[in-house]
């Protein structure tokens, strides 16, 4: 039997839409809606699972969107169609956003199995919650982590955001202390980003954000005060207290196989990736998923993305595990050119290759470097 999968569905609702995202999200819902969409999620759980006998899943990730908005009942009905799939000490993680009343979802997530929260914290500072076009207050999520707690959840993770209007270092340092003692077990730090099509984009000579030289400044710092925190850098942008690692996101970097259901949802199966095209009405009418590129028309293809996505890991690339995985050593170019390198931004050794904090900053173009010269 091969190894457990991850396995993911998206939920693509919100009340309304901030305005620096570019996820794949409605606002027009109404229960008929939801019951529908939850109805061809299940459906969909249960046709993938004839389609692919055999395999198990150890991770179920409820995305969006705004996996809450479904409600307890819904969320439960995923969670136990999932059945089919998911194995004994599976992680079972849900997002939520703590502007909404969560202590009957929590309660009946936890009921079914669900194991750990993913919250959109972003930052402690209200004004900069503002800022960001958010519905709630940092109010809202103290509630949302004792809600989770009393739900017998202690998993939670909590979004943190950087690179904010007015942000400081101070500013960074008080959100993270705030995360810290409210008790989260994992932080993800991301940089926001100005993403086409999205009214900051289309406003962003007026947002005043911090240059790239203060953003970088945050993002150290940030990294400094989680690391005296006990978190360990695992990801560029994730940091986990010892065994709370996000399993699921990991199988991700690792190239390793997941299935994803739902509008805009990808998969890795087999060597073959598909996606669901962002279309919620044709994903409800039976639309099934299209091909990605095939690795096929590009030699190494395969090779490449995973030594791009390993990359993006404190652990970086492993020379041992490369090897196991494909058959044959790094290419020996790639370790050329990483140890052309300076030490403050990529460390090669006699196990592999990462890259530091301050690699991460300019990780692109590092990985860009690395990979193809």
């Amino acid at each position: 039997m091969p190894n457990p999968i991850g396995l993911y569905i998206h939920i693509p609702f919100c009340i309304s839409k901030c305005p620096y995202c570019d996820f794949y999200s409605l606002t027009d819902i109404n229960p008929d809606i939801l019951n529908s969409y939850t109805h061809t999620v299940v459906e969909s759980i249960e046709q993938w699972h004839k389609k692919l006998e055999g395999v198990t899943a150890d991770t179920l990730y409820l995305g969006g969107g705004t996996p809450s908005l479904l409600g307890g009942e819904r969320i439960s009905r995923i969670i136990r169609a999932a059945g089919c799939f998911i194995i004994e000490n599976a992680e079972i993680t849900m997002e939520a956003n703590p502007a909404d009343g969560l202590d009957d979802v929590f309660a009946a997530f936890s009921a079914v199995g669900g194991n750990r929260i993913s919250i959109g914290m972003q930052t402690a500072n209200d004004n900069q919650l503002e800022f960001l076009g958010r519905r709630h207050r940092h109010q809202d999520v103290v509630k949302a982590v004792e809600a989770a707690k009393s739900a017998g959840i202690n998993n939670i993770s909590l979004d943190v955001m950087l690179g904010l209007k007015g942000q400081t270092v101070s500013s960074v340092t008080s959100t993270l202390c705030e995360a810290h003692n409210l008790g989260a077990t994992h932080i993800s730090a991301y940089m926001l980003k100005v993403e086409e099509g999205t009214p900051f984009y289309k406003n962003q000579d007026e947002l005043c954000l911090p240059d790239d030289d203060t953003v970088a400044e945050l993002y150290l710092s940030a990294c400094q005060t989680l690391e005296s925190f006990g978190f360990e850098q695992y990801e560029m942008s994730n940091f986990a207290l010892p065994g709370f690692q996000s399993r699921h996101n990991l199988k991700y970097w690792n190239a390793d196989p997941y299935l994803g259901i739902g509008p805009a949802a990808h998969s890795f199966i087999d060597g073959r990736r598909f996606y669901y095209t962002r279309d919620q009405d044709g994903f409800i009418k039976g639309s099934p998923p299209v091909d990605e590129q095939s690795s096929d028309t590009y030699p190494n293809a395969g090779e490449t993305e995973y030594l791009m996505l390993r990359l993006r890991l404190n652990r970086g690339i492993k020379y041992k595990e490369f090897e196991e995985r494909f058959g044959h050593a790094v290419p020996k170019g790639v370790t050329v050119r990483a140890a052309s390198l300076p030490n403050k931004l990529a460390v090669v050794d006699s196990d592999g290759i990462h890259l530091t904090p301050d690699g991460f900053l300019v990780s692109n173009t590092l990985i860009t470097r690395i990979l193809n010269g």
